[in-house]
C-alpha cells in the first residue's frame, strides 16, 4: 500500500464519526518512547499534569525508551483502540518507516494523530573545547580531518541524527563519526562531558547549556532565529541553505479509535497548551505550542514522512 494512498485512507477515517462512549472513564496511559529528562519527556509531564484536570481521571506518563521510540510506538499502535493507551510521539516516527528494515508496525496504518503538542528547532552546538565558534569553521575542521570528529545522537533514525545527514548532504559529505545513544537526555550528556563533540539538540535543552556555558550554540536549524537564545544564527545565516530540523511533538492512538475520543482528547489537549502557564513554559524553553487538529496534524505528519524519506535515500541511511 503506496503512502499516498495509505495517507488518504487516514482522512476518511477521522471524517467519519465512530460510535460514542463515556470517556474517560479510568486513567489515561501516556507512552514516551525516550528516557526522562528529555525535550519529549519534559513537554509530556508538564501536559499530562494539567490534562489530567481536564479529563477528570490521572494522566499517566510511562518512559518506554529504546530503538529511536519505536518500541513505545508499537505497544500503542498493538493496544486497545480506546483511548486509554496514547502515544506521545515525536519526529522519529516520520523518519523510522524509511530508515529501518523492518518495523513491526506502520505509523500511518496503526496510528492516527490526535494533536501536536508543540514544536521547537534543534540546534547546532559543540563543547566548548571543541576549537570552532560557527559553522563553517566545524566543516573546515571535519574536512581536514574525517572521521576525528564525534557526534551525539538521541538514537539512530532520530531527528537529531537526520539533522546532522542533512548537514552532511548539504555540506559535501563531511565524515563525522556517529555515536547514538538511548535519548536525548544520555546524549547531551556525552556533549557536556567531551564524550562526544557536536550534536543537534533540541532547543529546550541546548538553550540552557548555552547559557550556562557548558555547550556553544553555533546555528539554529529553522527559518528564523529562536527567542530562547536570539545570538544564535540560523544555519542559512550560517552558510548552509536548505537545512532546517524541527523537533514536532503529539499525540497518536491506535487507528479504529472512536471519533468522540479522539475530539475529546484534541480539545482538551489544545486547552492545555494554550493555557497561559503552559504556554509561558512552553516558550521558556524555545517551544510553540500547537494543538491542532487530527486532520492537519496528519497532513503535517504525511509531509515530514516524504520529506526525511528523501534525506534518508540520498544519504544512504537504512538500519536493521
Amino acid at each position: 500500500m503506496s503512502r499516498s494512498f495509505a495517507f488518504a485512507t487516514l482522512l476518511a477515517c477521522l471524517a467519519v464519526p465512530a460510535a460514542g462512549q463515556e470517556y474517560p472513564a479510568k486513567p489515561v496511559r501516556i507512552i514516551v518512547g525516550f528516557p526522562p529528562g528529555g525535550g519529549s519527556d519534559i513537554i509530556a509531564r508538564l501536559v499530562a499534569q494539567k490534562l489530567s484536570g481536564l479529563l477528570g481521571q490521572p494522566v499517566v506518563v510511562e518512559n518506554r525508551p529504546g530503538a529511536s521510540a519505536n518500541i513505545a510506538a508499537e505497544l500503542v499502535a498493538r493496544s486497545a483502540a480506546d483511548g486509554y493507551t496514547l502515544l506521545f510521539g515525536n519526529s522519529s516516527l516520520s523518519i523510522s518507516p524509511a530508515v529501518f528494515r523492518k518495523l513491526n508496525y506502520d505509523p500511518v496504518r496503526d496510528l492516527v494523530p490526535i494533536s501536536m503538542a508543540s514544536s521547537y528547532p534543534f540546534a547546532l552546538t559543540a563543547h566548548p573545547s571543541l576549537p570552532v565558534r560557527s559553522v563553517k569553521e566545524l566543516v573546515a575542521l571535519a574536512k581536514a580531518k574525517p572521521d576525528a570528529l564525534a557526534y551525539a545522537s538521541a538514537g539512530a533514525g532520530t531527528m537529531s541524527h537526520m539533522a546532522m545527514e542533512l548537514l552532511r548532504l548539504r555540506t559535501g559529505g563531511v565524515r563525522i563519526q556517529h555515536l547514538p545513544y538511548k535519548g536525548a537526555a544520555p546524549a547531551s550528556v556525552s556533549l557536556i562531558s567531551g564524550e562526544t563533540q557536536i550534536a543537534f539538540l533540541v532547543m529546550p535543552v541546548a538553550a540552557v547549556q548555552v547559557k550556562a556555558g557548558k555547550l556553544r550554540g553555533l546555528a539554529v536549524a529553522a527559518p528564523e532565529r529562536s527567542a530562547a537564545a536570539p545570538e544564535m544564527p540560523t544555519m542559512k545565516e550560517a552558510g548552509v541553505a536548505g537545512h532546517e530540523a524541527v523537533q514536532w511533538n503529539g499525540y497518536f492512538a491506535p487507528t479504529r479509535t472512536p471519533r468522540p475520543v479522539l475530539d475529546r482528547l484534541h480539545r482538551d489537549i489544545a486547552k492545555t497548551v494554550h493555557l497561559a502557564d503552559v504556554k509561558q513554559k512552553f516558550e521558556a524553553q524555545g517551544a510553540t505550542p500547537s494543538g491542532n487538529t487530527p486532520a492537519e496534524f496528519a497532513a503535517f505528519f504525511h509531509v515530514e514522512t516524504e520529506k526525511w524519506a528523501d534525506v534518508a535515500r540520498k544519504s544512504g541511511t537504512r538500519l536493521d
